[in-house]
């Protein structure tokens, strides 16, 4: 295992076997953003995209939550008075943010997993989003949580959530704030899966690893294939996909494959 510097304890982060897991490590507020922890994973996210030694990334939360979102006690907290930056500067830097953390994790070009050990909420729930997969444990809640701070929404949220469950449902979701289980995120297709806490890291980490293992390339232009579908035009979705089947045709991860279809054994992908 080789641990990555953070530089802070907000945000931890280590690379195994192929999997690059960032873990939000702020227990004590359950795990709510802090400007260090998404200063870090704006960084650490923009290098493990480029890593070769990575890849699949798993985004989770320490002691038991994945991650509340923003930290409503620290803003509750804040001194009254004239503004740090103006709304101009804020704006732009939350938009520079929020291309850096979520949309890193949606448009990277290897799988991403969220690790969902406990409560998503808020913006939390927006990152979780943004991955590829979510993966939950029994017991875990979800909640978009903003209009009961009177927020409207951030980090993506309403985009991925939209074209998971539908227009009329995420509206419901963000009107609402009510509180999801595990499994009722399940049945509306928010969570892939949902497994028991005796088994969830496992469950989790064999899933990172197949990804981190198989045929990256494959998956690289797999997932472009499949981003494209949710916003792009048929036509378009059918000529990148003709594009880059072409060019996976011409990889030795599939010509790897296809000998060890025939020769009935598991292929050995090196990304190539």
């Amino acid at each position: 295992m080789t641990q990555l510097d953070t530089g802070t304890e907000d945000l931890l982060a280590d690379v195994q076997d192929g999997v690059a897991v960032l873990t939000m490590n702020r227990p004590d507020r359950r795990n709510a953003m802090s400007d260090a922890m998404m200063t870090a994973m704006e960084r650490v996210l923009r290098e493990v995209e480029v890593d070769d030694a990575v890849g699949c990334v798993v985004l989770t939360g320490a002691g038991g939550a994945f991650c509340a979102g923003g930290d409503v006690k620290a803003m509750a907290e804040r001194p009254t008075g004239a503004p740090v930056q103006t709304v101009d500067a804020a704006i732009h830097h939350q938009r520079l943010r929020h291309r850096a953390t979520s949309g890193r994790l949606w448009q990277m070009p290897k799988p991403t997993i969220a690790a969902i050990g406990g409560p998503a909420a808020g913006a939390g729930l927006s990152l979780a989003l943004a991955c590829d997969l979510r993966y939950a444990v029994e017991g875990a809640v979800f909640t978009t949580a903003f209009a009961r701070v009177a927020f409207s929404g951030d980090y993506g949220g309403t985009w991925f959530l939209t074209r998971l469950v539908g227009s009329a449902k995420a509206k419901e979701l963000y009107y609402f704030s009510e509180r999801l289980t595990a499994s009722e995120a399940e049945r509306l297709g928010i969570v892939n899966a949902v497994f028991p806490a005796g088994e969830f890291d496992l469950e989790v980490r064999q899933r990172a690893r197949r990804l981190a293992d198989g045929p990256r390339l494959a998956y690289r232009y797999m997932k472009e294939n499949l981003n494209r579908a949710v916003s792009g035009e048929l036509g378009e979705s059918m000529d990148i996909e003709a594009t880059h089947h072409i060019h996976t045709g011409l990889t030795q991860d599939h010509r790897e494959a296809a000998k060890a279809f025939v020769d009935r054994r598991e292929p050995k992908f090196t990304g190539r």
